[in-house]
């Protein structure tokens, strides 16, 4: 990514600063992230890699100011947000959220909020890492008609990223247990390494939260919530609290939905549950950015990056312009 040139830094403050003021007329642009790789991944290829998340973080930290999402929110409902407010958000709880991403935000005196899925926590794979590590360990013909998911060829990379594009997009609004079900299934197929253990463990989770990073709750299993029964769904939005509340022995403000779209992956019932379950600030995936009209248990997030600064400065901008209502 081509840094900034001082004259064109300038000038985005400038642009940042117009877009929010800050105070009551300020606005609030959350960023969300999963994985931050140690080097770049042909199969991940929309996940940045250290170098790319450094230049970001070189980036956002020149431009905006960095809030915890919960104090962020927090400031915007009583109009005290700083100019350029922004919060950096990650979802589901990779190892390398502590082992790559954490040191680069220390480095910078910035911080993050990282949204916890509790089920996976000590050696677990979520779903759809299950896929992709399966389709990375598979054979270059991959026949999986029997299961319903037809028979990929496999020759090179671009085949490969399609046939995950392909099962995960099949797989993905099927019901919870049948898509762990599936996913391990294809897993058992590829002959995939028991060894592969992408999530945070106990131990790094505290690490993580000791570096004075915030830990936020993601469902324990990451279910579509509104694919759930409402005693379910309850469950998994209080236990995950509870689990990350006995595992940092601190208080736990924060959730982010799963999936995330408002009235598709979650509805108005679960906002109610989320605020009954004591969360004071809650992320969906609705694009744009957060103000004080906005709910604090729906704040907007936006996936943003360029191959150019200004591009991906620009690009940030033009979200926070975007002042999004979430509503369930």
């Amino acid at each position: 990514m081509r840094p900034l040139g001082g004259v064109e830094a300038r000038l985005l403050r400038l642009g940042g600063r117009l877009v929010s003021p800050g105070g009551r007329r300020g606005a609030l642009l959350v960023l969300i992230y999963h994985r931050v790789l140690a080097a770049p991944d042909a199969l991940l290829g929309d996940e940045p890699d250290a170098a790319r998340f450094g230049a970001e973080l070189d980036l956002v930290g020149r431009l905006f100011n960095v809030l915890a999402f919960s104090e962020a929110v927090a400031r915007l409902q009583a109009g005290s947000l700083p100019p350029r407010a922004l919060a950096i958000t990650f979802d589901d709880g990779y190892a390398n959220n502590l082992e790559v991403a954490a040191p680069l935000l220390a480095a910078r005196g910035l911080t993050a909020t990282f949204f916890i899925s509790t089920g996976f926590i000590d050696g677990g794979m979520m779903w759809n890492d299950l896929v992709i590590e399966s389709v990375r360990h598979a054979p270059a013909d991959f026949d999986l008609a029997d299961l319903g998911l037809g028979r990929h060829a496999l020759p090179d990379v671009a085949a490969r990223r399609k046939a995950i594009d392909a099962l995960l997009g099949t797989l993905k609004y099927r019901e919870l247990a049948e898509r762990v079900r599936t996913a391990r299934r294809i897993a058992e197929r590829a002959g995939l390494p028991a060894t592969v253990a992408p999530m945070m463990n106990e131990h790094q989770l505290r690490s993580l939260a000791g570096r004075g990073m915030e830990i936020g709750a993601h469902c324990i299993e990451h279910p579509i919530l509104k694919r759930l029964e409402p005693a379910e769904a309850r469950r998994e939005i209080e236990g995950s609290r509870a689990r990350l509340r006995d595992i940092i022995g601190a208080p736990v403000q924060a959730f982010a939905y799963p999936n995330g779209r408002p009235g598709v992956d979650y509805g108005a019932e679960h906002v109610r549950m989320v605020r009954e379950a004591g969360f004071t600030a809650a992320a969906s995936t609705a694009w744009g950015a957060a103000t004080r009209a906005s709910d604090p248990l729906q704040v907007p997030r936006v996936a943003a990056w360029d191959r150019t600064a200004g591009r991906y400065a620009l690009r940030l901008l033009r979200a926070a312009t975007q002042r999004a209502v979430a509503t369930a």
